[in-house]
């Protein structure tokens, strides 16, 4: 993890370079989207692969987290069968779990 402060600025800067490629072409943005937004959750702490921490306190956080990928991987591996309200809601889903670890979960 980096000093205070600096994971978040380097995190506030990558979602605002994302943010602007998310007008022009959403759904080829989701992959740096999960990149980002996974990095973050595991330097807050966040064991995602671990289905006894998936049920813990912020359960939602984690299942925010998942759906979004699972919508990420859809649209990498069969774009067809994924529309384009269903990549506004996994662009949702990483946004809610963004802003929690920026503005709620402070780091440990």
């Amino acid at each position: 993890m980096l000093e205070p402060g600096l994971d978040r600025h380097e995190w506030e800067s990558r979602w605002a370079s994302l943010e602007e490629d998310l007008e022009d072409s959403p759904r080829d943005v989701l992959p740096e989207l999960d990149e980002l937004v996974g990095q973050m959750l595991q330097e807050r702490g966040y064991a995602l692969d671990d289905p006894v921490a998936r049920e813990g306190d912020d359960r939602e956080v984690v299942a925010d987290f998942a759906a979004a990928r699972q919508t990420m991987l859809l649209a990498r591996d069969n774009p067809d069968t994924i529309s384009p309200g269903d990549v506004a809601e996994a662009v949702n889903g990483y946004r809610s779990v963004y802003e929690y670890l920026i503005g709620e979960r402070a780091a440990p």
